[in-house]
């Protein structure tokens, strides 16, 4: 039996008109740094009140936006970023930066590792670990370092921009471990971040109880306003104080943190 010809506009789906509205208002969301409310929303999406709540209702539920209880307005939270998961600009870190980790590993022994954030926790995208004579962990990829109480965590969270530090400790003040609990005290995400600035780099001695007998350093890497992620130093506790390892490591860490950064500029944007 012979085919018969189809037009050029059989057969295809018609564009799904909801889908177009939510991601025009995660476009106006994000546009707006402080949140909106719904009538401006609506303003600036053209689309009805009654539609643009019950969308907010809907991202509202799978995560994507919060409600401000004291002026009704909405914001995005950190679930938005796993949309961007397929996509990443972390391809910089294979690109830039692990070909100088492993010219960093030369000067300094010890294992380092550069970790970006996702969502809630740093997570290691590259690493020398399988390469030092020192390292007590060879499979170190992906593994997610908590915010609160890794030298890279603590980095990241000193540095990054206000808005995103407050959206990370709502997140982790939600969590119902030590972390969470940390989070929910004021006085000490305070008392940490201002340690961190005045050093000049994250650090953790024993801090972090599930990896107790080591200790790191790390320091910020930065485009514009943006923190990308960390350079991370680790070593074995016992072998050194913090601020040993900071004398001792800190100016060729900082030297590939610069190289990384003027390698980046501008190509991210």
């Amino acid at each position: 039996m012979q085919e018969q010809d189809k037009s050029p506009t059989q057969g295809e789906y018609k564009l799904v008109q909801g889908l177009m509205r939510g991601l025009s208002l995660l476009h106006a969301l994000n546009r707006c740094d402080g949140g909106a409310r719904i009538t401006e929303l609506a303003q600036q999406t053209g689309l009805h009140r009654t539609t643009v709540r019950r969308l907010l209702e809907t991202l509202q539920h799978e995560g994507y936006v919060r409600r401000s209880e004291s002026d009704d307005s909405y914001l995005l939270t950190l679930k938005v970023r796993e949309l961007s998961e397929g996509f990443r600009d972390e391809h910089w870190v294979s690109q830039f930066a692990a070909p100088l980790l492993g010219q960093l590993l030369q000067e300094v022994v010890w294992p380092t590792d550069i970790s970006t954030l996702d969502v809630d926790a740093m997570v290691i995208r590259e690493t020398t670990h399988r390469f030092s004579r020192l390292s007590f962990h060879r499979s170190m990829v992906g593994r997610r370092l908590p915010m609160l109480m890794t030298a890279a965590g603590r980095a990241y969270i000193a540095h990054c921009p206000d808005q995103e530090r407050e959206q990370i400790i709502q997140l982790l003040a939600s969590r119902d471990d030590n972390q969470g609990a940390l989070a929910r005290d004021p006085e000490s995400v305070e008392k940490l971040i201002r340690k961190t600035r005045q050093d000049g780099y994250g650090s953790n001695y024993r801090d972090w109880g599930e990896e107790g007998r080591i200790a790191a350093i790390a320091l910020p890497i930065r485009h514009e306003e943006r923190v990308l992620g960390c350079l991370n130093l680790v070593y074995i506790a016992d072998a050194m104080t913090i601020e040993a390892a900071a004398a001792r490591y800190l100016e060729a860490m900082r030297s590939v943190v610069t190289r990384i950064e003027h390698s980046l500029s501008p190509k991210i944007r």
